[in-house]
């Protein structure tokens, strides 16, 4: 046992005893239902994974309670009510084999994204009252009937009947939370209606008091049911989020009507509050993105903990034992992990047994699992068997092989740590004296932190299974053979783009800036406004320098979609909130040592430019391959010297041909 002995003991949420105080946040299994709307095999295993590595209670993710209710597609969510007998078939063995490794289970159930839902996702567009979509405001939502919010409150009663014959051990309410359905009955600004289940705020929340009064009706008073709740909605407007440390005035649900929303529906009959802040309008404070300090939550648990008397389950970033510990008690009775239980279903057993040098981190990039919602199941960017633990673990090499991998970067020691783990015999070449490549100058800025303990998981995994990692080893073509290699693995990555500006100015690579190689001046103007470009724009920012960024192209970021939306718009609003200048459709006409001359449309002006910093991009060192890919002996390329592309990729990749040598 380590020195956190405090979260491993018991927990309690009305009869319902946890063996720990720590929890698996709810997180969507979009994609994982079967033609019956009940879990697939995948999501059973996905679930069964976390109980096996000691968490005490598993929140699934949301189940839709009548798929009809919106018009979601068939294989969109799993739905209790769709044949609820298949339903019971699919997670009553699931929950038999939860509850052999002492771990409970809730089953979460949601009503519906109501104006939250991306365009056409859904065939029938409603809300409590007639409002524009929150990513297409041309997009209207009607008004629901009376006759349609009953029937929507019987859903959920029928659900939670059905979960408790499945064998869960509770159910949450999805949710008075980032600004879903039942949250827009719950926000004014949302809700319009002149009935019963508009105007008070106990009218407001109606809907989710009469949910819970029929569970405990029909499902008994001992049969757990929690609330996911957000506190505050943390939006300046409709369609805009407020920063932490932001002053703004709360244009949603403040923390005076949260504390007494709150203090409503416990009295209605809720037996834990799973604490959060945010709408869809703010995005980001439900998902936070690396942006956010850790424990971003805290406060918001600590003001409810003060008044209700049931539990509070909180999550947010406390992958930091000693910030855990502290939270318990003062902020919450649970804490809750997230994706931190996507990157490493073991998690929980790493910090019992002190093993948190070998726990492999969330980089907050949402792009292997809210990313790829609509496309492809929840799964995470640097764990690729997350969300297919059975079909797509590493498995025992049938022949043991001799596995020369060459380079260092995230694809080389991705490949390194799963050809080894496989039990192949595996070798590493790195041409510098540092394993990272491109994650070094990448996880410079404050917000980008766990880009290098990324790094450090890497070195610890690679010493665990003995790979031979060789610094400052440049491999050529004429040094392959000296290795007797089985196969080979080209991880030789990227190298930044240089373009050449007109005038005296002298430009320098983000990359020489982020790591101290070149000085920085005060005032400084970044060339390239993708996601690296406005990153380092941020990090300078933030020490105090006036940046401006040009992009030739229309839009930053590689236009709206490119990144997940929670991460777009939080790094817009903090570009934003720092005063970064942003000039798009522009391009450099001269330099000098002070100054740039930019031309935007038919305008041409100056910017201040003491330091150009240039970012345009990345191109693949696939020389090496190309060299060596006729060899008598499978040769593979993977990582950015195959494609530039994101950390993602990259790993993934990489998992792919290793898992196959």
């Amino acid at each position: 046992m380590t020195d956190y002995k405090e979260l491993f003991e018991p927990a309690q949420i009305g009869t319902c005893k946890i063996k720990n105080k720590t929890s698996m946040a709810p997180m969507g299994p979009v994609g994982y239902a079967d033609a019956f709307g009940g879990f697939n095999q995948r999501l059973q295993d996905y679930y069964v994974e976390r109980a096996k590595y000691g968490v005490g209670l598993i929140f699934t993710g949301i189940c839709s309670v009548d798929t009809n209710i919106e018009g979601l597609p068939s294989m969109g969510l799993p739905c209790p009510t769709t044949q609820p007998l298949a339903f019971i078939h699919s997670t009553y063995q699931m929950n038999e084999r939860v509850h052999a490794y002492g771990t409970k289970i809730f089953l979460q159930l949601t009503g519906g994204l109501g104006r939250s839902a991306l365009p056409g996702f859904v065939s029938k567009q409603i809300a409590p009252s007639e409002q524009g979509n929150r990513f297409d405001p041309n997009a209207i939502h009607r008004e629901m009937t009376k006759e349609e919010i009953m029937n929507l409150i019987q859903k959920f009663i029928a659900s939670a009947v059905v979960a408790k014959k499945a064998g869960f051990d509770g159910v949450e309410i999805h949710a008075v939370h980032e600004g879903y359905l039942l949250d827009q009955f719950a926000i004014e600004i949302f809700n319009h209606r002149d009935d019963e289940f508009g105007g008070s705020l106990e009218n407001r929340l109606r809907v989710s008091t009469e949910i819970v009064k029929g569970i405990k009706k029909f499902c008994g008073p001992d049969f757990p049911v929690s609330l996911r709740y957000s506190l505050k909605s943390c939006m300046k407007a409709l369609r805009q989020g407020g920063l932490p440390g932001e002053e703004y005035e709360e244009a949603g649900k403040d923390i005076e009507e949260g504390i007494a929303a709150a203090k409503i529906l416990v009295d209605a009959g809720y037996d834990a509050l799973n604490v959060d802040a945010g709408t869809y309008d703010s995005w980001y404070w439900n998902h936070p993105p690396m942006y956010f300090e850790d424990g971003c939550y805290r406060e918001f648990g600590e003001i409810l903990k003060k008044e209700v008397d049931v539990p509070i389950i909180l999550a947010g970033k406390m992958e930091d034992p000693k910030m855990a510990l502290e939270a318990l008690g003062t902020c919450c009775d649970i804490v809750s992990y997230g994706r931190q239980l996507l990157t490493d279903a073991e998690y929980i057993e790493k910090l019992r047994t002190g093993r948190l040098d070998e726990v492999r981190p969330c980089l907050g990039c949402h792009e292997g699992c809210l990313g790829r919602i609509g496309n492809a199941p929840v799964s995470c960017a640097v764990n690729p068997a997350c969300g297919r633990e059975t079909i797509y673990g590493i498995v025992p090499a049938a022949k043991k092989k001799r596995v020369l991998v060459i380079g260092g970067g995230v694809a080389g020691l991705e490949a390194a740590r799963v050809a080894a783990e496989s039990g192949h015999e595996v070798i590493l070449c790195e041409k510098s004296d540092a394993l990272g490549g491109n994650l070094i100058p990448g996880g410079v800025p404050h917000f980008k932190r766990n880009d290098h303990k990324l790094i450090q998981y890497y070195k610890r995994q690679l010493e665990l299974l003995g790979v031979d990692v060789h610094y400052q080893t440049e491999v050529t073509p004429e040094s392959v053979s000296q290795y007797k290699p089985d196969v080979l693995v080209a991880a030789t990555g990227s190298h930044a783009k240089t373009i050449t500006l007109p005038g005296s100015g002298k430009p320098v690579n983000a990359e020489d800036i982020l790591l101290e190689k070149s000085s920085c001046g005060s005032k400084v103007l970044v060339v390239g406004g993708g996601l690296v470009g406005c990153e380092t724009a941020l990090w300078l920012a933030q020490q105090g320098k006036e940046v401006n960024v040009v992009e030739v192209l229309p839009e930053i970021l590689g236009g709206h979609g490119a990144l997940p939306h929670m991460n777009e718009f939080m790094l817009r609003d903090l570009l934003k909130y720092h005063k970064i200048g942003i000039h798009t459709n522009a391009k450099v006409l001269d330099t000098n040592a002070d100054t740039a001359t930019i031309q935007e449309g038919d305008q041409s002006y100056e910017l201040p430019a003491e330091t150009i910093v240039l970012s345009v991009g990345y191109e693949s060192n696939d020389k090496l391959y190309d060299e060596l890919k006729d060899l008598d002996i499978p040769v593979y390329n993977v990582g950015d010297s195959s494609k530039v592309h994101n950390i993602m990729y990259s790993i993934w990749n990489a998992y792919e041909v290793a898992r196959n040598l």
